[in-house]
């Protein structure tokens, strides 16, 4: 019985990882989605600077999505 439960709760821990992951994944997409468009069609910038800063606030979004699911 406690081999059951054992199996169980490493299944959860896993499910919870993989949400874990996905929500880091879609914020950091989302965020860098809207700097990108915020800069290149509201701001007028050229597009390797849209996308320069679409790879900047990505990666500070993606910092921030693990911080936030590792606590």
């Amino acid at each position: 019985m406690s081999r059951n439960r054992t199996r169980v709760a490493a299944l959860i821990q896993e499910g919870a990882a993989m949400k874990n992951w996905r929500y880091v994944a879609l914020h950091t997409i989302a965020a860098a989605a809207f700097i990108f468009v915020l800069q290149r069609f509201a701001l007028n910038a050229t597009l390797e600077s849209s996308l320069l800063w679409a790879l900047v606030f990505g990666g500070c979004a993606a910092f921030i999505a693990t911080m936030q699911s590792n606590r």
